[in-house]
């Protein structure tokens, strides 16, 4: 059975997006970084990183291509530029030790590092770029709408699913996502390189 073609075009923006983001992963961290504080400021931190990601992932949708004219690059250079960092990110969450303790941080930590560049990191903005020049402003925005609505949903169910999987589980979880991360990166060098 074939898939009607904006739902087609919304699950190949959708996907990627997700990936990019790993809400499963950002829910790891949240449970991480959010130990010992209380619930309330909990939910406010996670709206507040909601809201970052999803402020700065939309001004690089509608702006980004204004920005690299100015600049004087391409999506070929982003591609490839976006595609190093992405595997560097990506690399390195695939070699870090679970037995490396993060740096303690502030309780306010939900614009830096949750908001931006957790959720708005580089992945998820050259993402953002591929899929709207490959499906349009719509439907990538429809895609970023769906996986932010999956971050909220993530944070706000981070305890219950860190008691239900364990934090081994979903450092698991997060390891096979990143190496689908690491794949999409190789694919965005592979793209930029070949490019116009």
């Amino acid at each position: 059975m074939t898939l009607p073609p904006v739902l087609d075009s919304f699950l190949q923006a959708f996907i990627p997006l997700f990936v990019a983001i790993d809400p499963v992963g950002l829910a790891a961290i949240f449970v991480a970084l959010g130990a010992g504080v209380p619930t309330a400021t909990k939910r406010r931190i996670s709206r507040q990183a909601a809201v970052t990601g999803g402020v700065v992932a939309l001004a690089f949708l509608f702006l980004g291509r204004s920005i690299f004219a100015a600049l004087g690059i391409t999506v070929s250079d982003f591609q490839v530029a976006g595609g190093l960092i992405l595997f560097i990110l990506a690399a390195r969450d695939l070699v870090h030790s679970a037995a490396e303790e993060p740096a303690k941080i502030a309780d306010d930590f939900g614009v830096v590092p949750l908001g931006m560049p957790l959720i708005a990191g580089p992945a998820t903005l050259a993402t953002l770029l591929l899929c709207a020049q490959t499906y349009g402003v719509g439907i990538t925005l429809a895609a970023l709408v769906a996986n932010l609505a999956l971050v909220v949903l993530a944070f706000a169910q981070a305890d219950r699913l860190g008691r239900w999987i364990g934090m081994t589980g979903m450092r698991a979880l997060s390891k096979i996502v990143s190496l689908l991360l690491a794949a999409i990166a190789i694919s965005m060098i592979r793209r930029g390189w070949t490019g116009p």
